[in-house]
C-alpha cells in the first residue's frame, strides 16, 4: 500500500515528513556545530580554535546522528506498538511510514524531465533542475556530463530512496524504514567531504553505508535480472559489478551504478565537480558515455527494479509473518 501510494501521489510539495525531519536536523546542527563566521563557506578545519578538534567535532556528529536516527526509529516503532492489537491501524501505520520514506516516483519523474530537456538541447534548464537529483555543481556540466549525472543519480537513488526503504520495512517494520530514511537524509545533508562536514558528517555517512549495504546488493541483483528490458544481459551486469564496483569510493553507490552501466552498455564515472571541489571517479562499465536517450533507458530499468523490489518486500514480509505466527 505504501509503494502504491508513492507511485500514485509521489512526494507532496508541502508538509512532507522527511522535509520536517530535515528542518529538525538543520536546527540541531546549528546547536552542535554553530556557524561562527570564522570558518567561511566550508566551515571548520580545526585551525581557527584549539577547542574544536577533529575528535570533538566527530563526537558531536555521532550525537547528532544518534539522536536523530534513534528518534525517528523510536517514533515509528512507538506508533506501530500503539496499534499492535488493531490490524487495520497497524497496516495503515506501516503503509504511511513506507510512503513517507519512499522517493522513487519523484526521482524518476525528475529524471524524465531531464531526458526531455536534454533531447531538446535545453542544457541551461537541465542544469537548473539538477539539484533536485544530486549535489554536483551544475554550472560545470555540459550536456553529456548532465546525462551521466542523471543516470548515476537514478541508479544510486533507486537503491537509497526505494529499494532500501522496502528492504528495511520488510525486515524491521516502520522503525527500520524510518531509521534508514533518517540516516540517508542526514548523509545527504552533512555526509560531504567539505571541511565543515568531513568530521561532523562522518557518523551519518558511515551509518548510511551500513544500512544501505544489503539494499544496494539487492538492487543490483534485480537490475541484472531485469536488464533485458533495456537490451542488456545479466552476465554483462554481473561482470561489470564484479570488475568495477569496488573501485568506486562508495561501497554501495559503486555496486548499483556498475550494475546500471552494465545493463545500459555505457560507461559511468569520470570527472565529478562538487561545490567543494572536483572528484575523479573510476570508470564503471565499458561503452560510450551516456546520451539523453540513455536517461530514458535508465528510468525504465529502475522503474522495473523498484516494482520488483516491492514484490520481493511483500513476499519477504509474508514469509517472516508466517514464521512468526508458527513460532
Amino acid at each position: 500500500m505504501g509503494f502504491a501510494a508513492d507511485a500514485a501521489f509521489a512526494d507532496p510539495g508541502r508538509w512532507h515528513p522527511v522535509a520536517g525531519f530535515g528542518g529538525c536536523a538543520a536546527a540541531l546542527e546549528q546547536v552542535l556545530l554553530p556557524d561562527t563566521g570564522l570558518d567561511g563557506e566550508t566551515g571548520l578545519d580545526g585551525s581557527d580554535t584549539g577547542a574544536r578538534s577533529e575528535t570533538g567535532i566527530r563526537a558531536r556528529g555521532i550525537v547528532f546522528t544518534g539522536v536523530l536516527v534513534g528518534g525517528a526509529a523510536i517514533a515509528a516503532g512507538a506508533a506501530e506498538a500503539l496499534v499492535a492489537r488493531r490490524p487495520a491501524l497497524r497496516v495503515a501505520v506501516t503503509a504511511i511510514t513506507v510512503w513517507s520514506c519512499l522517493g522513487g516516483t519523484s526521482l524518476l519523474r525528475v529524471a524524465e524531465r531531464h531526458a526531455v530537456l536534454l533531447e531538446r538541447g535545453e542544457v541551461a534548464a537541465s542544469r537548473e533542475l539538477l539539484p533536485w537529483l544530486c549535489g554536483r555543481d551544475p554550472s560545470a556540466l555540459e550536456a553529456g556530463d548532465l546525462a551521466r549525472a542523471v543516470v548515476e543519480s537514478v541508479a544510486e537513488n533507486t537503491s537509497d530512496a526505494a529499494v532500501a526503504t522496502l528492504f528495511w520495512a520488510a525486515v524491521a517494520g516502520p522503525a527500520g524504514a524510518a531509521a534508514h530514511r533518517a540516516a540517508n537524509t542526514l548523509d545527504a545533508m552533512v555526509g560531504h567531504r567539505s571541511s565543515r562536514y568531513v568530521d561532523f558528517g562522518w557518523a551519518s555517512a558511515r551509518l548510511d553505508d551500513v544500512l544501505g549495504w544489503p539494499a544496494a546488493r539487492l538492487a543490483a541483483t534485480l537490475t541484472a535480472a531485469l536488464s533485458p528490458v533495456v537490451g542488456g544481459g545479466p552476465s554483462a551486469v554481473l561482470g561489470t559489478w564484479r570488475r568495477d564496483a569496488r573501485a568506486h569510493p562508495s561501497p554501495n553507490a559503486g555496486v548499483i551504478e556498475a550494475a546500471c552501466a552494465g545493463a545500459l552498455g555505457v560507461q559511468l564515472g569520470g570527472r565529478t565537480p562538487y561545490p567543494y571541489g572536483v572528484e575523479t571517479r573510476p570508470g564503471l562499465g565499458r561503452g560510450p558515455a551516456p546520451r539523453p536517450h540513455d536517461v530514458r533507458r535508465a528510468v525504465r530499468l529502475m522503474r522495473y527494479t523498484q516494482v520488483a523490489a516491492a514484490i520481493a518486500a511483500v513476499a519477504a514480509q509474508g514469509v517472516l509473518g508466517a514464521i512468526a505466527a508458527r513460532d
